[in-house]
């Protein structure tokens, strides 16, 4: 039987449409992104070249890194523009947990103090719940990742199928023990939510479970890539087999090896191509070398293009891609927010939550939005926020959801100071923090040992209205016991006997000028009572001289902070402008060693000027110069004596172990004195310095031997010089230091001292 020709055309037809079906049909690419940490920029240099090479990317899915760098190219960005993303210091900085400086506020601050260790705890929960969940704090990272995928996420109304490219993202749930692929929802939460390394950075709750990095059950989704897409090929980019076997000197490397499951990291499906760049050794939140990884990356890439296209035969211009990439961006509507709501506080709690945010104004900008969320978060009461935004079509702004966990009311710091001198002090604080429609703060520290003791209560309240503002009132006792400073190496011997004990109360108010500066205004009220002899030929049987000087103090200050550490910074400045005045009574009452017996009462008034200034400049590779100036001027009047006169004039005490001597030879009630301060880093957080200082009375305070009365010298003499070495590691708990130091005209000029903490007192009553 013959058959018709137009049968055969027909079937001759059929067969060529189903042969040509590839180049008919446009062929779906998957892009598959592994997790690996700062790794992942080797897969910046992997798109690059595919983008160069024409090769299109239908879909893409990533894990941990692999969705931050996935999201960000479904979310219209450029290889160029994520290399640069990545490999900036603001995103080394998100990764590591350290806090721009422009969000620090410095009025906020308390008093530096001895700490070691801090901690919240509640009195109702276990002792479980003050281990923490997370080693690096992710408040600007989540903030940054709002700012970033909210705009994309708007255009696509949260289906992630509508991005620029179609995009999977890969998390972790514990409780099923199992990854589950995200489609839908918040963009940031969902990335975030892949790359929380437990313990590491804290967990995102999605969809009321808690997420964690993709990585521990799918680093590599090649898998999940078929389910998702049904790809025609699949384009496959590990940067990490699983996690490297962990580093003993690198705790996280140790973290990741215990809690990612071993899993397959290879492709089974019959049409793929695996890139494996030639990745360097990195530590996993370095980032800062994400320009040689997107290289690799990219030479890596380039040597598959031949496979590559033995699968992939459509093709895209660069030129396509920029303007499909404008095109998206310009859909994504600008950032502005009209509601806050919030979960986690109470209702009081929330009311003031939004008047810091809002400030009583219908839209929020970014901007006002970025600076008042973070002076919320540096008032310490929170433990963890994470922001989502979500455009609302009807308003044609964001609404922005805030889930807050607030710290635990109560918090406790002990430290002190180890040394093998008399320098040995303990400290211990406890704290009760409260967030009502206002922020309240109560504290009560205490220093114990054998030279300095203290106590000190102290309450504050912060009023967080357009122009911030806080009150604050304290109350403090001091005890300084002089004849006990002998240092372990050296016996003075003819030590003086003297102890000054303080007790006072300040009401002080005060408001931020600037991040790092504040401008307060303060009035002490106090006692003082000194205890000394005159001469240092003295008996158990003998009477102290003892002088009581009560005062009050008003007094304005400006003060800018911004060094790095309490004690040894290397980095920073600090400014400190003080006007004082002090009205007060002396009372001097005579002891047995005294040359006359009959008390003596005095009016005191007087005015005084301060200024500190403590400056870090730039590093000269290793070295760092600092220098370090301080002046007084007054009317200070000449006490009764000579000591009383001493006692109360001001103190030049740049180095930390100065504070523990009486030293006559840095005491004037006017002068003038600077140096230079040379650190040299040694090997990481090991440091090397050398401080040298000149102190230049006005007049120095001179003694009348006869009667022990008080006069002043020769103008603009009688100058003398401080000088210290040490060698000092900055430990986590604080400082150990070895070192020695020389006090000009002391009959020991030369002391040498190891220490272990902080050696920083409570203020003084005098201003």
């Amino acid at each position: 039987m013959k058959i018709p020709k137009y049968i055969i055309a027909v079937c001759s037809l059929i067969v060529f449409f189903c042969s040509a079906a590839d180049t008919l049909v446009a062929q779906r690419v998957a892009l598959v992104l592994s997790g690996g940490a700062s790794k992942g920029g080797a897969h910046i240099g992997v798109i690059r070249a595919l983008e160069e090479q024409k090769i299109p990317i239908s879909c893409i899915i990533g894990t941990s890194i692999g969705a931050v760098v996935g999201s960000l190219y479904a979310s219209g960005y450029s290889p160029d523009e994520m290399e640069k993303l990545m490999n900036s210091a603001e995103f080394q900085r998100w990764a590591s947990g350290t806090l721009d400086e422009k969000y620090i506020y410095y009025y906020r601050k308390e008093d530096p103090n001895s700490s070691w260790i801090s901690t919240n705890f509640d009195f109702n929960t276990k002792f479980k719940s003050l281990l923490p969940t997370q080693i690096i704090k992710t408040h600007e990272m989540d903030f940054q990742f709002m700012e970033i995928m909210s705009p994309p996420n708007a255009v696509c109304k949260g289906n992630f199928d509508s991005l620029m490219v179609p995009f999977r993202c890969v998390v972790s749930d514990i409780d099923s023990t199992e990854a589950v692929i995200l489609g839908h929802g918040d963009l940031n939460a969902a990335v975030r939510g892949s790359m929380s390394i437990p313990l590491v950075f804290n967990p995102v709750v999605i969809n009321n479970k808690l997420v964690f990095d993709g990585g521990m059950y799918n680093n590599f989704p090649a898998d999940a890539s078929i389910r998702e897409f049904h790809p025609d090929v699949i384009i496959g980019s590990r940067v990490a087999q699983r996690y490297d076997k962990p580093d003993r000197d690198d705790i996280l490397s140790q973290v990741l090896s215990m809690l990612m499951e071993r899993q397959t990291d290879t492709i089974t499906y019959p049409r793929s191509v695996m890139i494996i760049p030639k990745i360097p050794s990195v530590s996993p939140l370095d980032f800062s070398k994400t320009s040689i990884l997107a290289d690799s990356g990219y030479v890596a890439a380039l040597r598959k293009i031949a496979d590559i296209r033995k699968l992939v035969h459509d093709t895209i211009s660069p030129e396509v891609m920029a303007h499909r990439r404008t095109a998206f961006k310009n859909r994504q509507p600008k950032l502005q927010f009209d509601s806050i709501h919030i979960t986690g506080l109470n209702k009081l709690q929330e009311s003031y939550v939004r008047q810091i945010l809002k400030h009583g104004h219908k839209i929020v900008t970014l901007e006002d939005l970025r600076r008042e969320y973070f002076r919320f978060i540096d008032e310490g009461y929170i433990k963890s926020i994470f922001p989502v935004a979500r455009y609302n079509d009807k308003t044609g702004y964001y609404d922005l959801y805030l889930d807050i966990r607030k710290t635990n009311d109560f918090g406790v710091q002990f430290g002190g100071n180890f040394s093998l001198g008399n320098i040995n002090e303990a400290f211990l604080q406890l704290q009760y923090r409260l967030l009502w429609t206002n922020a309240f703060r109560f504290t009560m520290n205490g220093y114990f040992g054998k030279i300095y003791s203290s106590i000190k209560a102290d309450a504050r309240i912060d009023f967080n209205s357009k122009k911030p503002w806080f009150a604050e009132v304290n109350y403090t006792y001091n005890h300084l016991d002089y004849f006990k400073s002998a240092t372990f190496f050296f016996d003075d011997k003819t030590p003086n006997y003297i102890k000054e004990m303080e007790y006072f109360g300040n009401l002080r108010t005060g408001m931020p000028v600037s991040n790092n500066g504040k401008l307060s205004l303060g009035l002490t009220y106090a006692f003082t009572n000194d205890k000394y002899y005159q001469s240092n030929t003295f008996s158990r049987n003998d009477t102290a001289d003892q002088t009581n000087f009560n005062f009050f103090a008003p007094t304005i200050a400006f003060e800018l902070n911004s060094l790095n550490r309490k004690q040894f910074a290397n980095s920073g400045v600090r400014l400190l402008l003080s006007v004082s005045y002090i009205n007060g009574r002396e009372d001097m009452l005579p002891g047995s060693t005294a040359v006359s017996k009959i008390p003596v009462t005095q009016y005191h008034d007087w005015f005084k000027f301060r200024l500190l200034y403590d400056n870090y400049f730039q590093s000269l590779g290793p070295l760092k110069i600092g220098f370090y100036g301080e002046c007084a001027i007054s009317n200070e009047p000449l006490f009764s004596n000579y000591i009383s006169s001493l006692l109360y004039s001001s103190a030049f005490q740049p180095i930390p172990e100065s504070q523990t001597y009486f030293l006559p030879s840095f005491r004037a009630t006017n002068f003038a004195a600077a140096g230079l301060k040379l650190v040299l880093r040694i090997y990481k957080k090991i440091e090397y310095r050398l401080e040298g200082y000149i102190f230049q009375p006005y007049q120095q305070i001179q003694e009348n031997p006869a009667d022990y009365s008080p006069y002043f010298g020769d103008k603009l003499t009688d100058r003398a010089w401080m000088a210290s070495t040490a060698l000092v590691y900055n430990s986590p708990l604080g400082p150990i230091s070895l070192g020695a130091n020389y006090y000009d005209k002391q009959p020991e000029p030369f002391t040498v001292n190891f220490n272990f903490g902080f050696i920083i007192f409570n203020h003084r009553a005098m201003p």
